[in-house]
């Protein structure tokens, strides 16, 4: 399974679980389950994830170090400031929420189940790549940053 380590985009990952919950939406519709106040609660989701994950790119920017999910290894500095004290993958959470909005939006439960194996997927084929080639890198100082700060939340 290593042949899907930083391969896929995270941002294509996360369009293509939004078309999957989409989809389900629409296929299911007898799984989808209205509520009071789903759009507002859409909105508010899709805007914080969209927040989180400018804010982590922000941070990158600042360090001047990549932004490239595929390339980990070229990160010219470790970045442990804003969003990052809190997070140590806030573009992958964003990501999360906003998809977490649109499963809000449909009102899909099967679209709610989605969201953590968007998650998994991440977590398995992403950050745990990253992490092993930020810990390379910068040894004992990401070591210390993982022990201090979650990977989510």
């Amino acid at each position: 399974m290593r042949s899907l380590e930083l391969r896929i985009p995270p941002l294509v990952v996360s369009l293509l679980f939004a078309a999957a919950i989409g989809v389900l939406a629409v296929a299911f519709p007898i799984a989808n389950v209205p509520f009071v106040g789903q759009r507002a609660a859409s909105a508010v989701l899709v805007a914080l994830g969209i927040v989180v994950g400018v804010a982590g790119v922000l941070e990158f920017r600042r360090a001047k170090t990549t932004v490239n999910p595929l390339t980990p290894d070229k990160a010219s500095s470790m970045v442990v400031s804003g969003i990052y004290r809190i997070t140590r993958n806030p573009m992958y959470l964003g990501m999360a929420f906003v998809l977490l909005g649109g499963a809000a939006w449909t009102s899909s439960l099967l679209g709610y189940s989605l969201v953590p194996l968007f998650c998994l997927y991440i977590t398995r084929f992403q950050i745990v790549p990253e992490e092993r080639a930020l810990l390379a890198a910068f040894g004992d100082e990401f070591a210390v940053y993982q022990s201090r700060v979650r990977r989510w939340l």
